[in-house]
């Protein structure tokens, strides 16, 4: 016996998704005045209901049951029943309760307000191909950059302590000179060192910036095993054979296709052969579909630098094939992307 093909309607085509996608923003701005009323830290010191938040934090008893309904839609804070103690999730404790290492509020309050206002000439600057304010340029982007460098550090904290450890698999039993490139506060060099002990770091960066790396390295307690060069990565001479190891963290974005190539370069006659470069970046896949957080960080590149980009895995192994680099690969660490890897040949 056979079965006639169903005749059912096809489900109906519904605009939820482009509603919800409307409301985006309203996530943004709810996560931020929880950061900013430090709601997390009062649920994980065991205010458990909105009531005993409202008195934590001195807000309206009405406002932050609201609030905490909100956040609990969005999973930043769970609860079994309407009337069940409030308590945070695993990623919400790690990540947005003050005072622990990890912590990444600083990070996103700041990215949901300066970055945000750049976005709001987002159309014209699709119109012109021109951002309003280039912050690849040292003399317009300073002082974006004085308000960021600090909140990145425990951003990248985790994924430069698997660069640490993979630096000792890669060079065991030997001392590694490694170059961190564009410091800033310093992370990925002592995020690395603390992991290896026999990392010796040389940050470079402007000297403005390196005022932030040096309260890093004192806070880290690493200033022994720190050296400090002070320049403009795009003029200074890196050296010749000077490293075993290079780390750009979070750098090809902002300088672009050509600006990174340049980098590739010197950083490869700055190598000795068999040093490695590790790159930390956004990486969309190679069809470029996917994952939404690296292709929304092109357009914040569109938004904020003359020539800034995300670029593929394929196109890395390219560009750093060309500038003497083989068995470029990747390696899995707590980052946006996979971190992409290199050996000087």
């Amino acid at each position: 016996m056979t079965t006639a093909p169903s005749s059912a309607a096809p489900a109906p085509v519904s605009p939820q998704r482009i509603l919800e996608m409307s409301w985006s923003f309203a996530a943004t701005r709810v996560l931020t005045t929880a950061l900013e009323l430090e709601m997390f830290r009062h649920v994980a010191q065991g205010k458990g209901t909105p009531d005993a938040i409202a008195k934590a934090a001195g807000t309206n008893p009405r406002a932050t049951r609201i609030l905490c309904d909100a956040l609990v839609g969005l999973g930043l804070l769970a609860r079994d029943t309407a009337e069940g103690p409030l308590r945070n999730p695993p990623d919400v404790d790690l990540f947005l309760v003050p005072g622990k290492p990890s912590y990444v509020g600083e990070f996103v309050v700041f990215h949901s307000k300066v970055i945000d206002e750049h976005w709001r000439g987002l159309t014209e600057i699709v119109r012109t191909g021109r951002p309003h304010v280039a912050v690849d340029r040292p003399e317009e982007g300073q002082a974006l950059w004085h308000q960021l460098v600090d909140a990145l550090f425990p951003v990248g904290f985790a994924a430069a302590k698997v660069v640490g450890q993979e630096l000792a698999r890669r060079h065991p039993g030997r001392a590694v000179r490694l170059l961190d490139v564009a410091a800033g506060s310093g992370v990925w060099g002592l995020g690395a060192a603390t992991a290896n002990p026999s990392i010796r770091v040389t940050a470079l960066d402007l000297p403005g910036t390196l005022e932030h790396t040096r309260r890093f390295v004192e806070r880290t307690g690493l200033a022994s095993r720190v050296d400090y060069l002070a320049g403009d990565l795009r003029d200074l001479d890196f050296g010749e054979r000077r490293f075993e190891a290079a780390t750009l963290g979070h750098i090809c974005h902002s300088e672009g296709e050509g600006g990174s190539k340049r980098l590739f370069e010197k950083l490869a006659r700055a190598l000795v052969p068999g040093g490695t470069i590790v790159i930390a970046d956004f990486v969309p896949d190679a069809n470029r579909r996917g994952p939404l957080v690296p292709l929304l960080f092109g357009v914040n590149m569109l938004v904020n630098t003359s020539e800034g980009d995300v670029f593929t895995f394929p196109q890395y192994a390219a560009w750093l094939s060309e500038a003497g680099f083989s068995d470029v690969g990747s390696l899995e660490a707590p980052a946006p992307s996979p971190l992409i890897v290199a050996t000087r040949r």
